[in-house]
């Protein structure tokens, strides 16, 4: 069994009200996102082709869905693992400006991920990306995206907890920032997700910055592919959940590279023939524009609000038989 029950819990919904809930969680959300960000919904891809380069490696290792095509003579492509790359050029293709970012609907099937109460193999989530100029590529306009991002978490949990009496309030009023060297220097003794734990139970949310590269020790602090995030400008935004008593993360996000740390971070990964790929080509020729962006998942964020416990009780997925039932036995009703 890959699930933790916490004692004596019990949802404060049933499947129907839970089903409502979702959608005025999802709404609000992706409305208040828009209007701190400034962003466009637009439609986006389930499928790419893997010659494109445009399908996020996540940490390099996962294996992404494919499938043949007959309509294109059985050509091979792959189900998105998310949008990060995809939305950079989407942004030069739509003619957006700097300070205009796009926003959209990303599903996708990650086969690798081990399911527990935060993972399913089925992804949701809203994925979004804003122009800036090169000169804002700082650690000050990386931390006002995270500050904005936050700032949507807040008005949504402010609507909820006006909206159903049972729902507290629980983020804290301003999310801290820390350095993912800095948590080895705290907690040098413990590993990368104990680290987050500690932290987050002290502080009830924190941005763990400058993820991807390694650390004083050699270690990772957790892996990110090396073509989408620079490694020293991005993060994780991580709450505190006292339903679970876990840190968890709402959302991945940074400062893109941009040709130089391209370039760095490939040969650091051990995968300079990426470079060859058409959206890594069009990057190291400075045919697309600098941006910021991230995901947020969307079940997750349902999760948090509307206190669950299990992932399966916000969205419809496959699970094991054994989590299956052990859920069923302490009353967890999954989607």
């Amino acid at each position: 069994m890959s699930i933790m029950i916490p004692h004596g819990y019990k949802s404060s919904m049933s499947i129907k009200e839970t089903e409502i809930a979702i959608k005025e969680v999802k709404d609000f959300f992706e409305r208040a996102l828009a209007n701190e960000l400034n962003l466009t919904r637009v439609s986006a891809p389930l499928f790419v082709k893997p010659e494109s380069g445009l399908n996020d490696n996540l940490n390099g290792v996962e294996r992404p869905v494919d499938f043949e095509v007959k309509d294109l003579k059985e050509q091979k492509v792959e189900i998105v693992h998310s949008l990060a790359k995809w939305k950079r050029m989407a942004l030069k293709r739509y003619g957006f400006k700097r300070g205009e970012g796009l926003y959209t609907d990303m599903t996708a099937i990650r086969r690798d991920e081990e399911t527990d109460n935060l993972h399913s193999i089925y992804v949701d989530q809203w994925d979004w990306e804003r122009i800036i100029d090169k000169e804002e590529r700082n650690q000050n306009t990386l931390h006002s995206m995270v500050k904005a991002v936050y700032e949507s978490l807040k008005l949504t949990e402010d609507y909820l907890s006006n909206k159903y009496s049972f729902l507290k309030r629980e983020l804290p009023h301003k999310i801290s920032f820390v350095t993912s060297q800095e948590l080895e220097d705290m907690y040098p003794d413990k590993t990368p997700k104990e680290r987050e734990y500690e932290i987050v139970k002290l502080k009830g949310a924190v941005f763990v910055e400058q993820i991807g590269g390694r650390l004083k020790s050699g270690e990772k602090h957790d892996g990110r592919a090396p073509d989408y995030d620079d490694w020293t400008l991005n993060g994780d935004i991580i709450i505190y959940d006292p339903v679970i008593d876990c840190a968890f993360e709402v959302s991945s996000m940074g400062i893109r590279v941009d040709e130089d740390a391209l370039k760095l971070q490939l040969k650091e990964a051990g995968c300079e023939e990426r470079a060859e790929l058409d959206f890594q080509k069009a990057l190291l020729a400075g045919g697309l524009p600098y941006t910021v962006g991230g995901g947020i998942g969307q079940s997750r964020i349902c999760m948090y609000f509307l206190r669950k416990a299990h992932i399966g009780e916000v969205q419809s997925s496959i699970w094991k038989t054994e989590d299956e039932q052990a859920a069923a036995a302490a009353g967890i009703e999954f989607l």
